[in-house]
């Protein structure tokens, strides 16, 4: 019978900065780090050696595993669009299974952020075990994005007594649509792509890159501020070679 792999799902928020002793210390008890490779100037690959090499001793290797192609056509239903993200996790647990049944021993998956936030690393492992490799594992947090959006703005998620609702910016409108007016968006297409009609008058927070290289940050009214984004978020990827951004919309 195989013996059981041990998989260690740790949030890392964006970079060496932000992994908590936590998280540390379990990095440092692992054998080798699983990762995607998205090509040869994958930064996001490179920040993930940057963290190993500030908490481990080089004795922790990193088995980087070709990304499997997701379907992004522009005019994806929401039934395409899941349809397209459960084959593209589909295919991701058959490369990483095949990793873990031929390395055994520890793995980690680093998780830029947090896993419990828009991420699908403990989907993906869930989806291993399926496959019929014997792996248990855990999940330890990491400093999430809206965590460091509110801090670099120096402001709170919500105002007083009030909620805040997190989603995408493929389904900001129909957030507003349905009369949320305190809006967190991640996993944002680019502006030429990102509805925004009617909230001119919204107030923003905005920022790309959050902890890492090309780090921006715009705020104010979205009417007179959009322009700026754009060009930040322009600028932020030619910095650092990807961009991530976020933002708080609230109505005014």
């Amino acid at each position: 019978m195989p013996d059981t792999v041990r998989v260690r799902i740790l949030g890392v928020g964006m970079g060496p900065q932000h992994v908590t002793p936590e998280v540390a210390e379990a990095l440092r008890s692992v054998d080798y780090v699983v990762a995607a490779f998205k090509g040869p100037d994958d930064e996001l690959l490179a920040l993930r050696w940057e963290i190993i090499e500030a908490y481990t001793d080089g004795s922790v290797d990193v088995v980087a595993v070709q990304d499997p192609q997701r379907d992004r056509s522009i005019g994806l239903t929401d039934q395409g669009y899941q349809r397209a993200v459960g084959d593209w996790h589909d295919a991701r647990a058959e490369a990483y299974a095949d990793v873990l049944r031929r390395r055994g021993g520890t793995a980690a998956f680093l998780v830029f952020g947090d896993p419990s936030l828009y991420d699908s690393t403990i989907r993906v492992v869930e989806k291993i075990q399926k496959l019929g490799v014997l792996v248990e594992f855990d999940v330890l947090p990491g400093i999430s994005a809206p965590q460091v959006l509110a801090a670099r703005h120096r402001i709170v998620l919500h105002e007083v007594g009030r909620p805040v609702h997190v989603t995408t910016g493929r389904l900001l409108q129909e957030a507003v649509a349905a009369g949320q007016d305190n809006i967190v968006a991640m996993l944002n297409p680019p502006p030429e792509r990102l509805d925004l009609t009617g909230l001119d008058d919204w107030s923003v927070w905005w920022a790309a890159n959050l902890g890492a290289t090309g780090e921006r940050l715009v705020a104010g009214r979205l009417g007179e501020v959009a322009s700026q984004i754009a060009d930040a978020r322009s600028q932020a990827r030619a910095e650092a070679g990807f961009v991530m951004d976020i933002y708080l919309l609230r109505r005014r």
